[in-house]
């Protein structure tokens, strides 16, 4: 595949918005040394420059294809992008903490075409079922897509189980919740707004008459006001 190196330069350094960017450690193709890179990911691009004040990438790794796993290295928080083939190169990159290290692997880990493939064709089934009348559809992950985020750990975004109900005639300790309640948040911590149910209709038309941009905006449009005013309520004493 041929690359217009202006293209790419310019696309690597344009003002847009970045999926994902800060320093990593990458290891160098034929020598152990661990060299510290900024990191750019646009798209299913994924650019690596001197630092972070540079104009033009050092190089670039295209993401189609490539899986990310977490990986045993000398230096803390590996983790690796690798392609299939006996002879494709694996690239070892290692963050600056815990954190950094898990946002990167889910950020790559979405990057391809083959992760957002799967994403319209979820959302193209859970739009047919709403135009053919039926209840809300759950939100639900591509079922091929967990070994190939997690690698060799697993990030789950459920919030865990709550305990079991009390036993029958047992009597609930001073200030606990009744029983089969939910568990309380931490003080001074409110959970956000639950997201809004699917409606028959959106705010400016049918549904049926609407287009994928146009509902993605109703809805967005709703989800922001109830962030926003999560975060009103977070910021009052």
């Amino acid at each position: 595949m041929k690359l217009n190196e202006r293209s790419l330069a310019f696309y690597a350094t344009c003002d847009a918005p970045a999926d994902n960017a800060g320093f990593l450690y990458k290891k160098g193709g034929r020598h152990a040394a661990y060299h510290r890179r900024w990191f750019v990911l646009r798209g299913n691009m994924l650019f690596y420059f001197e630092d972070a004040a540079s104009r033009e990438p050092v190089g670039v790794i295209i993401l189609e294809g490539c899986t990310v796993e977490l990986v045993e290295a000398a230096e803390e928080f590996a983790f690796a992008v690798r392609f299939a083939g006996a002879r494709a190169r694996a690239y070892v990159l290692a963050a600056e903490s815990q954190a950094a290290m898990e946002g990167w692997v889910k950020a790559l880990s979405r990057a391809s075409f083959d992760y957002l493939r799967l994403v319209v064709r979820e959302l193209e089934q859970q739009l047919a079922a709403v135009r053919a009348g039926g209840g809300p559809v759950p939100p639900r992950r591509p079922r091929a897509l967990p070994p190939k985020e997690n690698g060799c750990a697993v990030w789950s975004a459920e919030t865990p189980a709550g305990p079991g109900p009390a036993p029958t005639g047992a009597n609930p300790a001073p200030g606990a919740a009744p029983a089969g309640a939910a568990p309380s948040p931490r003080p001074g911590l409110e959970p956000p707004p639950l997201p809004p149910r699917r409606r028959a209709s959106a705010p400016n038309g049918p549904v049926d008459s609407a287009s994928f941009a146009q509902l993605h905006e109703w809805y967005g449009q709703e989800v922001r006001a109830l962030r926003s005013q999560w975060l009103r309520s977070q910021a009052q004493p």
